[in-house]
């Protein structure tokens, strides 16, 4: 029998220290000869990244020996950061040099492009250049000191030459702020890529690139001239004729949909769209790499359609009529990649309301595919009965309809009394250009399952809703955000699903920013958690990497003529305003977003007497990492909430509260 007890105060076996060890995230996967290959974080070594495989006993085996670590620094964000042969041998870039290297089957490592020369490089691929041979193709990033770090699409000798003599490695293409997706044709006569410059970011304007190898002078934007439309991820598919086909991702009708471009006999270039879905098979590009969709040997495409929640789709494009579109019946609805092909097998990357994430394999030879898992992000998935099953809801908002995913309070051994109404805590994701699909994580339940239900906002400004939506917040970032967010809070209290007198709001960086711009503004929370988030725009502007130098520019104005605007909006122009309690999170080494700006707003909550904490954490930057700092935040964030809302928090260290500067 449930026992009943105060909402927030439920017993809940979901710690802390699980949420913080529990997770070994999976990412891009790859089919090497009959393996799966996939690359993965692993906590108990220090957080690194290796590539594993398989084995044969159905355990998963390393093949990167420690201390090597894949990952790069390309846009600060990093991506794809390896590939492997047909032999075995994996080709991937070092986090602590950024230099790329091979390791063999048997371990052995040697370096492929030399040390000190400031290169990064990301999205490497083996090809068979015409005059060079084997080679890895990849885009590089160059950091000499320049405000632009250099970027080119470049193909690096298997030799390894170019350890020692950089100017073997043979650029291939450039001459713009940015490039992506370097996609060499079947025959090895065309390279297409996408480009950028500032002060756009991808998903505002991009341009589709095609290239003869022989004659490179010969680029040309075949997409995306004009500006105003966002390409992704060129792909190139061959035709039982011998000719290569190019298919990506546009958004020119709004969503992202997939288009295909074809040579006529007179070199002339048909560009025509194979789907028109009222949803997004794209996304933000924020890391190199990224996939929404990948063609298939027999000429069909498994692709991600996103419209709030995500669906895996199998299109045949291959008739004359429209092209045949059927939802793949999956689990998968978060968080969806498309990595890679073989056969009829497609390896995926993604999670769902109930199951945490992982890698899958789709087998399109079966009668009816689903994707079957091959390695979960989470050693031992807990009973479903004690997570909280995402629920979609759309409010009402003064910019427009919001959407929100809701969490309730989820414990199968107790109830709360029937005349209370449960806290919540409303998520805010950054980015801001990000996206929440629901699904389950040990995050969420470490809340739900004690009794504070969730709200996870796609405020305006989030993709997966088209570019109208995602361009709401353009221009008005600090307003519609913090509007948006508003509005889904009152939403749920005016519905009965919250308590309107306990809700709390919570984000990190651009998340934490708008958590700013809420508590300013507005008296709707009882509680925030600002996690390293932005305080002053100013400051962002003249200290953020140059991936979002110039971001800003579209968020809130160019500078210097906004100049008055970035004042106004930022919340430290505000300290007045700060009235509700808060905890504050803050990552000593935060580059990002300096410990001053949160000092500012510790400052202001002392000064007018409000309770609060102010936490800091030796050798986080911005954003947590370490196991022990992620523990710490969480049982922090509980502790505060169950201060303030009015809920016992057992078993959790209590957090200490001030009202004066004094700590």
């Amino acid at each position: 029998m449930a026992h009943t007890l105060p909402y927030g105060s439920w017993p809940s076996p979901f710690t802390a220290a699980d949420v913080a060890a529990g997770s070994h995230p999976v990412d891009a996967g790859r089919f090497v000869g009959d393996e799966v290959w996939w690359s993965e974080r692993i906590p108990s070594e220090g957080s690194r990244t290796a590539v594993h495989r398989m084995g044969s006993d159905g355990r998963p085996e390393t093949l990167l020996p420690a201390p090597w670590s894949i990952g790069t620094r390309v846009h600060e964000y990093g991506g794809l950061a390896w590939t492997a042969g047909p032999d075995g041998t994996l080709y991937f870039a070092e986090k602590s040099d950024q230099r790329l290297w091979s390791c063999d089957r048997q371990g052995h490592t040697r370096p492929l492009t030399p040390a000190d020369e400031g290169m990064r490089f990301a999205e490497p691929s083996l090809v068979d250049l015409p005059g060079m041979g084997p080679a890895i193709l990849a885009l590089r990033e160059t950091h000499t000191g320049a405000p632009v770090p250099p970027r080119d699409i470049v193909a690096v000798p298997l030799d390894g030459s170019a350890a020692e003599d950089p100017n073997t490695i043979v650029t291939l293409a450039g001459g713009t702020d940015f490039v992506a997706y370097p996609r060499l044709s079947p025959d090895g006569a065309r390279l297409a890529w996408i480009s950028w410059n500032h002060p756009d970011m991808p998903w505002d304007a991009s341009q589709l690139h095609v290239a003869d190898i022989a004659d490179l002078a010969t680029a040309r934007v075949i997409a995306g001239a004009d500006g105003g439309i966002s390409v992704l991820q060129p792909e190139w598919v061959a035709s039982p004729t011998g000719e290569s086909t190019l298919v990506y991702s546009s958004d020119v009708s709004g969503r992202w949909n997939l288009r295909c471009v074809s040579w006529a006999s007179d070199g002339s270039v048909v560009d025509e769209p194979i789907t028109d879905l009222d949803a997004d098979l794209g996304g933000p590009l924020w890391t190199p790499g990224s996939r929404w969709f990948t063609p298939t040997d027999d000429g069909r495409f498994v692709a991600v359609a996103v419209n709030g929640a995500e669906e895996v789709l199998l299109i045949d494009a291959s008739a004359d009529a429209d092209p045949a579109i059927v939802p793949i019946q999956s689990s998968l609805t978060a968080r969806v990649q498309v990595h890679d092909t073989a056969g009829s097998r497609v390896l995926l990357t993604g999670a769902g309301t109930t199951n945490f994430g992982g890698l899958w394999v789709l087998d399109l030879a079966d009668p009816h595919p689903q994707p079957r898992l091959v390695r979960s992000n989470v050693d031992d998935e807990p009973d479903a009965r004690w997570l909280a099953a995402a629920r979609a809801i759309t409010v009402d908002g003064p910019h427009g309809p919001v959407h929100a995913f809701a969490y309730p309070p989820t414990n199968p051994e107790v109830v709360a009394p029937i005349d209370e109404l449960p806290p919540y805590l409303v998520l805010v994701h950054g980015g801001p250009t990000g996206h929440v699909s629901g699904e389950a994580s040990t995050l969420t339940a470490y809340f739900t399952s004690r009794g504070i239900g969730v709200l996870d906002v796609n405020y305006g400004g989030s993709s997966g809703y088209g570019r109208a939506y995602r361009e709401r917040l353009k221009g008005r970032w600090g307003i519609v955000d913090r509007d948006d967010v508003v509005a889904a809070a009152s939403g749920i209290a005016d519905a009965g699903i919250a308590d309107p007198a306990r809700l709390a709001i919570r984000g990190g960086s651009a998340g934490g920013w708008t958590v700013l711009c809420a508590l300013t503004a507005t008296d709707r929370f009882a509680a925030g958690i600002s996690r390293y988030g932005v305080a002053d725009l100013r400051a962002l502007a003249a200290d953020t990497h140059d991936f979002e130098s110039r971001y800003l520019d579209g968020l809130v104005g160019p500078l210097p003529q906004a100049e008055a605007v970035y004042i106004e909006r930022s919340p430290l122009s505000n300290l007045d305003r700060f009235t509700t309690p808060m905890l504050i999170e803050q990552g000593l080494d935060d580059l990002v977003v300096p410990p001053a700006q949160s000092e500012a707003v510790r400052d202001a909550l002392a000064s007018r007497g409000v309770a609060h904490a102010y936490l800091t954490f030796e050798g986080e930057a911005h954003g947590f990492r370490r196991a022990e700092s992620i523990q710490r935040s969480l049982e922090a964030e509980l502790s505060f909430l169950g201060q303030v809302l009015g809920f016992e928090t057992p078993g959790v260290p209590p957090l200490e509260l001030t009202t004066s500067a004094s700590d």
